[in-house]
């Protein structure tokens, strides 16, 4: 088969994700504040996609590169392809849109326009106007003597086209029009709550740029305004670090985050309608391309829906039911959980287990006087971390503390970099990742004497150490004290934190070197088993799957007789189901309340049954161009309770999608009772009970 047919391409793929996002959004099944909140991410999805991948396509494209990738792309027959279907979606975005508004109008809740206000009201949003926003305006005239300004990637502007007053009696082709630029402050809330009528349960809302399009004329004494229209400019937001010559890493991506403010426009979004004079100077000031100039018919950057629908009061009816994480019954009763972990092994799963309880371990052995060193990998933390105010309370009391932050963390480089700071500031010994590789293992260890020896106990997760995302995303994380463990977490810290040769690992297979050859190993093993007529079977749950070799591996595998089942939230590259390659593939995606982000690996090993948790997913990036871990989860309990969540995704019939041969997804249809697997996940012991009979 040619490759174009046997892969499918990474950016398509990532297409067909969002659209599952979007169809999230159109189900009426789904409650409605919820819709709007996937409806938002839609929008955030896509930002970041044509700032990140349609960029590098775009600076590929411009640098003459014709080559194609290994799916028989050129990126410029990409680009097309891409912005083709792009544009699709963009329209259904805005429809979906148009319909929810009119539902949640029915709802009581409208976003109106100032005209449609009463007299009284027009006069209190003229006064809000003035107070509160006109302060904050700056008009930027574009002439000979006013350069064009630099345009923020996704912030919102207006473009105003005016005529100066005494040229209204002129002719028309005498008549000359100026065109000025104001920004939409961001730092004021999109949406502005409009005082209610006398007598009316209507809750009213106006768009800001809506009440700064009426009160525009304020800005212009002298002139009239011919047009004025909202438009949004993306940029390529991608970091390009030259690590080898950085002499400290640290400077280097401030450099690097200053540029990216003047990254080249990638995509330029202009309300429908706009006036034909600003669609001119745009386009030649920003240089776009036809194929990435989008006209949308409605509101730009939908992304504001999800503070719209956060801030609305009493309507918790269309929102899902509240979930309140459960705090881990092995920690609940016990004294302190090191106690426990001397004992057992603990494995949580998140949201349905509370994120407190990782808090409290860093808490507990930052004040353990007994616990001598913490050391801990951060990629991406919380706002207001208690993590980092744990690990900066232990340094100042004396205790050895390493953190390697990742400072290379895409669009958390600036708060990581203030964290780094912060941390250093408390005495912990901080290390900025590495050179021409990013931090993304999940892992903690704590260091404990204990009767004249020292004991590690460690915590690995699939997740990040962000109390936040840890209620919105499913991630598994492993406590342990177990011996061989601790000895790699500690071979891991020196790796990472010194120069070693790389370590000899006992259990934990680790990226760059280690990870990749050790997946294939298990691979290879379940093709002999399946030789052999042994039980031969692979479980693996990912965000991603796009490796060509992996991929072909498991082609390999599929032709042997091997049992696969993949269950990938997001791009897949594997093209499941084609006579005489995949026959024996299936591939599931599920998009529903949470982000399903738990990277799980279950190989049957010949009925020696294996089961791993990772922070990798299936891609170049992760197996070649990051420290990532796996790690062995060798309690039979814990495997069985990981099996169990393994096959309530596979077995989900309400909110799993199958990846066809074509590269569509189709919704799975079942004769059996309906089954969707987040919900069956809140019920704990479903998947405990049967896990503790294990152990």
């Amino acid at each position: 088969m040619s490759s174009a047919k046997k892969y499918i391409n990474r950016d398509l793929s990532w297409l067909e994700f969002n659209r599952r996002v979007l169809e999230e959004a159109e189900d009426a099944g789904t409650p409605l504040l919820e819709r709007f909140q996937f409806l938002s991410i839609v929008q955030s999805n896509l930002d970041e996609f044509m700032s990140v991948r349609v960029a590098g396509l775009q600076a590929q494209s411009k640098a003459g590169y014709t080559k194609t990738d290994f799916t028989g792309y050129t990126p410029q027959g990409l680009i097309k392809r891409l912005m083709k279907r792009t544009t699709r979606m963009v329209r259904e975005q805005y429809r979906t849109y148009r319909e929810l508004m009119r539902l949640l109008a029915k709802e009581g809740v409208a976003l109106t326009t100032f005209r449609e206000l009463s007299e009284d009201q027009r006069a209190l949003m003229t006064a809000y106007f003035k107070q509160i926003i006109y302060p904050v305006l700056t008009p930027m005239a574009v002439d000979q003597s006013r350069p064009f300004p630099l345009l923020h990637s996704k912030e919102l502007y207006l473009a105003v086209v005016l005529q100066q007053e005494d040229q209204g009696s002129k002719a028309d082709e005498e008549s000359k029009s100026f065109c000025a630029l104001v920004q939409v402050p961001s730092i004021l809330t999109r949406t502005v709550l409009v005082p209610g009528r006398k007598g009316s349960r209507k809750v009213s809302y106006l768009l800001l740029e809506d009440l700064i399009k009426e009160h525009i004329g304020l800005l212009f004494s002298g002139y009239t305004t011919e047009a004025v229209h909202a438009f949004r400019v993306t940029r390529n937001s991608d970091l390009t670090l030259n690590e080898e010559g950085a002499e400290d890493l640290l400077q280097e991506i401030e450099k690097e985050l200053r540029r990216r403010r003047r990254g080249l426009p990638v995509r330029l979004e202009v309300e429908k309608g706009m006036h034909p004079h600003a669609v001119e100077l745009l386009r030649d000031e920003l240089e776009m391309e036809d194929d990435v100039f989008d006209e949308i018919d409605g509101p730009l950057d939908l992304g504001f829906l999800s503070k719209f629908v956060g801030m609305l009061p009493n309507y918790d009816h269309l929102r899902y039911p509240k979930l309140e994480p459960v705090y881990p019954e092995e920690f609940e009763e016990a004294d302190d959980m090191l106690s426990v972990l001397r004992e057992k092994d603990v494995m949580v799963y998140h949201p349905y287990e509370s994120f407190e309880v990782v808090n409290d371990f860093i808490l507990e052995a930052a004040v353990d006087p007994d616990v001598l060193a913490i050391k801990m990998t951060l990629y991406r933390v919380s706002v207001n971390s208690v993590l980092v105010q744990a690990l900066a309370s232990a340094a100042e009391s004396g205790k050895q503390v390493t953190v390697v932050v990742e400072i290379k963390a895409r669009f958390d480089e600036a708060r990581n970099i203030a964290w780094a700071r912060q941390l250093e500031k408390a005495g912990c010994h901080v290390v900025y990742g590495l050179v021409g590789l990013k931090t993304h293992a999940k892992i903690t260890l704590v260091v404990r004497r204990e009767a004249n020896t020292l004991r590690r106990y460690v915590h690995v997760g699939t997740g990040n150490y962000n109390e936040n995302t840890a209620r919105l995303y499913t991630d598994a994380g492993l406590f342990t004290s177990h011996p061989d463990i601790g000895a790699d977490a500690t071979a891991l810290f020196n790796e990472m934190t010194g120069y070693s040769t790389p370590h000899q690992w006992s259990s934990f297979a680790v990226a760059p070197i280690g990870l990749k050859p050790k997946l294939f190993e298990l691979i290879d093993s379940e093709i002999e088993h399946a030789a052999a007529g042994r039980p031969a079977r692979i479980v693996a749950k990912m965000n991603s799957l796009s490796n060509q070799s992996m991929i072909d591996k498991l082609y390999e595998a599929s032709q042997a007789g091997v049992k696969i089942e993949l269950i990938v939230r997001g791009v897949c590259c594997l093209r499941p189901g084609v006579p005489g390659l995949s026959d024996n593939i299936r591939v599931i995606s599920i998009v529903d309340r949470y982000l399903e982000h738990a990277r799980m690996l279950a190989v049957a090993g010949g009925g020696e049954e294996q089961l791993f948790i990772s922070s990798a997913d299936w891609m170049t990036r992760n197996l070649s161009r990051r420290v990532e871990l796996m790690c062995p989860v060798y309690d039979p309990g814990l495997r069985q309770m990981l099996m169990n969540l393994l096959q309530m995704n596979l077995r989900d019939n309400v909110k799993a999608r199958e990846l066809q041969s074509t590269g569509s997804y189709d919704r799975v249809v079942s004769p059996d009772l309906p089954l969707r697997s987040q919900f069956e996940a809140e019920d704990i012991p479903l998947w405990k009970s049967i896990a503790a009979a294990f152990q």
